[in-house]
């Protein structure tokens, strides 16, 4: 416990923790973005929507070892910590960066920052009030953007998708992560030494490319809505995935 207190107490240490959390958050997402896809693939024979069904594996997830619900909480929980420290030491760094600037930093011309590196602060902010918004729209229920039934996944998110403001809020929001991340992998990597003049260039395609296909696809759940795109494109999965 010592450790991890000296660990959580210095600059080296809080970059760490900031990786690691960072690292746990981008494979969250990843799983995400692969069950949202679950929408696009139609129903089942007994007529659910599949990615009704996965949300309902979900709850089920760890049985018959674990009771209802106690996995999903457990994976919750492990999410929650990781954002709680991830933001908590990032604020520190930023807090402890501006102070050590001398007064006349700031007029220097910041020709070596990205454009994501500059906005960091301000993205992670507006994407931490995104999340507690997206948990209350589609989670819990509580903002009523349309009808909302809990389990009936597929209608919530048609409900909701195809009202053109939440539609275009959604997709925005989609962009400002996708600039967060990119920002955020490249720096995962050079925190875990796994940064090399050898392989940088593959590892800054890598962080575009994983950043840009998550952005793409979260967002298009809602464009597919709000276009009436919907119909087709399970048609299309349904043929890759039917054909032998």
């Amino acid at each position: 416990m010592k450790r991890l207190t000296l660990l959580f107490k210095t600059s080296i240490g809080k970059k760490f923790i900031a990786a690691i959390t960072g690292l746990v958050l981008f494979g969250f997402l990843v799983g995400h973005v692969a069950g949202n896809l679950k929408v696009f693939t139609g129903v089942a024979e007994n007529g659910v929507p599949h990615i009704d069904e996965y949300g309902q594996f979900l709850k089920e997830v760890g049985k018959p070892i674990l009771p209802y619900m106690v996995g999903l909480w457990i994976a919750r929980s492990v999410l929650l910590v990781s954002l709680v420290l991830h933001l908590t030491v990032v604020i520190q760094l930023a807090m402890v960066s501006q102070e050590a600037r001398p007064v006349g930093y700031l007029r220097i011309k910041k020709t070596a920052a990205s454009l994501p590196a500059q906005w960091m602060m301000y993205s992670g902010l507006l994407i931490l009030g995104f999340v507690v918004f997206h948990i209350l729209h589609f989670t819990t229920g509580t903002i009523p953007l349309g009808k909302f039934e809990h389990g009936k996944i597929f209608n919530n998110l048609e409900s909701s998708f195809t009202r053109t403001p939440v539609a275009a809020g959604y997709v925005v929001m989609m962009i400002v992560l996708g600039f967060h991340l990119y920002h955020g992998v490249w720096s995962l990597f050079q925190t875990l030494g796994l940064d090399n003049p050898d392989r940088n260039s593959a590892l800054r395609m890598f962080a575009l490319v994983s950043t840009v296909a998550l952005s793409i696809g979260f967002a298009m759940v809602p464009v597919a809505f709000i276009l009436g795109l919907m119909p087709g494109i399970i048609e299309i999965f349904q043929n890759l995935f039917t054909k032998s």
